[in-house]
């Protein structure tokens, strides 16, 4: 049993495996319409730049159903025929030509669905895009875009995986005690919430179980269930040392306010649990919900993270921005909300070829994300996952820029750059390598501070293979 606590009014126990009782819900609404109508008044004033009537299927949509979180879910992309008919009225007819030679051939509209179709049916991550995602790419310049190197997959850029890739390349699975917690640090753990997402990354580390089956890959989900959670819970009340949760999936921007609440709120009732974090893409992909005065997820959230405070403990939203392309003035004023009402939000950044592979892109992220107060966290060395080999670098890159950056950047604004450790070896920083052999591509680590046969063995991380570079 636990208690759950809103706006100064302690509530009775309820049973972890029950939803969110609805005088709890009707007390929160209730409460938050103030607040509700002085940001519906902030959204309507809003002057920014309608940036997504550059797409021409939208050149007519106004700001109020731009900004609707509903508007955006019914507008999804979902599937590949919708990508298609997307793609077909998006882009121009003749396209700017790619600095990449292995794209030279595409040119046109028509060459480059054929190709994005073939790649969607080579991938490991089904398609799924906000509006407000597909408005931030340059369709002019598509093949190139950042954002779209990050979503939509060219079959022509695909290049043949290295043989030690895997789907499950840092072993969640074998890390897991019961089905969606993975316990791989002493005192962390990462409960997998639900297997949806708000949009699909193509370099996903969790491609094995996220999102719909793909033709290449059959997903092992881990849907949102109470019975599961349950299970869960119970793991993390006999085991003392774990401190520190991490609510992911999938996202935590998929899960329904209530339920979002019901497991920040249960997680918070464990004694020895001091810190929850909760991670969503959705301030990068779908910035409009934060500030949509018709949603209750950001007030939850808000909710949550005072709860958290009135107990001493730590909740914060950890988020994952790769370029300075997707910020637009839809995300400062959401990052403004957030950061107004005492919600630590931190990111982690991909290093990702041709996404953002050099110091002047990595610190224009660091620096701009720092100046909206979301703090760079980590920018990893992408992992050996299959499937994305054309997106990953040697690790020589991450070394780089990050001694390009370091002392340009005010050091609590200095992310650590970091590799997650094939085979389970967590995270350690890139600069930490015992060994690191160029002309092999081949790396070597330790973790020490990781229990029994893992804190002795040595971890190997894989350049790509050489190939012609963007």
């Amino acid at each position: 049993m636990y208690r759950l606590r809103a706006l100064g009014t302690r509530l009775p126990a309820v049973a972890c495996s029950r939803p969110t009782p609805s005088f709890f819900i009707n007390s929160h609404v209730h409460t938050a319409r103030y607040q509700c109508r002085q940001l519906a008044s902030a959204a309507d004033s809003a002057t920014g730049d309608p940036f997504w009537r550059a797409v021409p299927q939208w050149k007519d949509v106004s700001n109020a159903e731009f900004m609707s979180y509903r508007w955006q879910v019914r507008n999804t992309i979902g599937n590949k025929d919708k990508l298609e008919t997307f793609l077909k009225q998006a882009l121009p007819e003749v396209l700017t030509p790619s600095k990449d030679p292995r794209l030279s051939e595409i040119v046109t509209r028509e060459k480059f669905i054929k190709d994005a179709m073939l790649g969607l049916e080579n991938a490991p991550m089904a398609i799924r895009l906000t509006p407000y995602t597909l408005s931030r790419v340059n369709w002019k310049n598509a093949i190139d875009d950042p954002i779209r190197r990050q979503f939509i997959p060219l079959n022509s850029c695909f290049v043949d995986d290295h043989e030690k890739l895997t789907l499950d390349s840092l072993h969640e699975e074998s890390d897991s005690p019961v089905p969606g917690l993975v316990h791989r640090y002493p005192d962390k753990a990462l409960m997998l919430a639900t297997s949806i997402c708000p949009t699909y990354c193509r370099f996903c580390t969790r491609s094995y179980a996220v999102g719909d089956d793909t033709s290449t890959v059959e997903k092992k989900r881990q849907k949102p269930s109470r019975r599961r959670w349950d299970v869960i819970y119970q793991h993390l009340e006999k085991t003392p040392q774990i401190t520190d949760v991490v609510v992911s999936g999938g996202d935590t921007y998929q899960l329904e306010p209530h339920l979002l609440r019901e497991i920040a709120y249960r997680l918070l009732s464990i004694g020895h649990i001091r810190r929850v974090r909760l991670a969503s893409k959705g301030l990068a992909v779908l910035p409009n919900r934060i500030i949509d005065p018709h949603d209750d997820w950001t007030q939850t959230l808000i909710d949550i993270s005072n709860e958290g405070r009135r107990l001493g403990k730590h909740v914060c939203l950890h988020t994952h921005f790769d370029h300075p392309d997707e910020i637009s003035w839809i995300t400062k004023a959401a990052a403004r909300r957030l950061f107004e009402n005492n919600v630590v939000v931190r990111n982690q950044t991909v290093l990702l070829k041709g996404v953002n592979d050099s110091p002047e892109t990595m610190g224009r992220l660091i620096r701009e994300l720092s100046d909206l107060n979301i703090w760079p966290y980590y920018v990893y060395q992408c992992d050996m996952v299959r499937g994305i080999e054309d997106l990953r670098t040697p690790l020589g890159v991450l070394l780089d820029i990050e001694q390009q950056l370091r002392g340009t950047i005010a050091g609590f604004a200095m992310p650590q750059f970091v590799v997650d450790l094939p085979g389970g070896g967590g995270k350690r920083l890139a600069s930490t390598y015992r060994t690191y052999d160029q002309e092999t591509g081949v790396s070597t680590f330790q973790a020490p501070g990781l229990n029994g046969e893992k804190g002795q063995k040595l971890y190997e991380y894989y350049d790509p293979k050489p190939v012609q570079a963007l």
